[in-house]
Formats: C-alpha cells, structure tokens, sequence
C-alpha cells in the first residue's frame, strides 16, 4: 500500500476546534473521492457519440410555433416513418414505436454484433388553440416533422368560480 493510503485509513488526531468541526466534511470528501476512483474512467471508445444518443428510449424533440401553426420535429434515426405511430387522445399528441438495430463488423481478427431493440413513446400536451383534425406528419432521414395549424380564437376552458357564504 502507498503512504497516502495508509494516512486515510488512519484515524486523524483532532488538534483543534476547527479540525474538529472540519472532520465530517473531511471524511464526505474522502467518500466522494473514493466513490469516483471506482467509477469507469470513460465510456468504451466504440462509436459512442450519435448510436450512443440514438439508443436512448426518449427520442429528442424540438418544438418552434408561427402564428399560423407549431412545429414539431422528432429525431428518430434508423425508424423508417411507417413504423411510427402518431395519435391524438384527448390533449396529448402521442409519438410511439419501436427500434430495432442490427449491425455487424468484421475486422482480420474480430467480429462485433449488435443489436438493439426499444420501444420509445413521447406525450406532448397540445395547446388549447390546436386545430386537432388538420395534423400532418412527414418522415425525412430520421426526422418526423409534425405540423399542427392553430385556431383562429382558441375555446375559452376557464371560468372564475364565485364562492357562496353558508349561513
């Protein structure tokens, strides 16, 4: 064993008040030390970045509106358009469906498989000036872009609510 080591593992004398009040935050930072030395130093170096994002079960999503309608775009890279599932319950526009990959690599002296299944599904609560009926979705390289046109004036759903004195 190393000296430093071999220092934390023994008890510290408390030489004063301020090594005394110091001591607990001295043994948390110990902890933390410790419990970062044991995680993996990096992420295997095998194509990490894009196959990486694109294997969590979330896909991304980006939203933008004009006055006329909102736009949404969802990342689905390697889900051909018809096997995603696009619906409207109630005021939630629902993205849902399945990944599956397969892929292959033989080198001279290696070969890697892999397969990745999941099923993915995001809510996205529509606002109250949705025009539900007119909803059009397109698929381009991995990207559903969803369009929803707006209602002119959107439905009044609020009411203020008088409260009446019992006697």
């Amino acid at each position: 064993m190393s000296d430093e080591t071999m220092l934390a593992e023994r008890p510290r004398e408390h030489s004063g008040l301020s090594d005394y009040l110091r001591e607990p935050f001295n043994r948390l930072r110990g902890e933390v030390d410790r419990i970062f030395d044991e995680f993996p130093p990096r992420f295997p170096a095998t194509n990490l970045g894009i196959r990486y994002l694109a294997s969590l079960p979330m896909p991304a999503l980006e939203m933008r509106e004009t006055d006329k309608e909102y736009h949404l775009s969802v990342e689905l890279p390697g889900v051909p358009g018809d096997e995603v599932d696009i619906s409207v319950e109630g005021d939630l526009l629902i993205v849902k469906g399945e990944k599956k990959e397969e892929r292959e690599e033989k080198e001279r002296d290696y070969t890697v498989s892999e397969r990745s299944y999941g099923m993915f599904e995001r809510r996205v609560a529509l606002p109250a000036d949705c025009d539900v009926e007119g909803i059009e979705a397109s698929s381009e390289n991995g990207v559903i872009a969803i369009t929803i046109p707006r209602i002119k004036t959107a439905p009044d759903k609020g009411r203020k609510i008088e409260i009446s004195a019992k006697s």
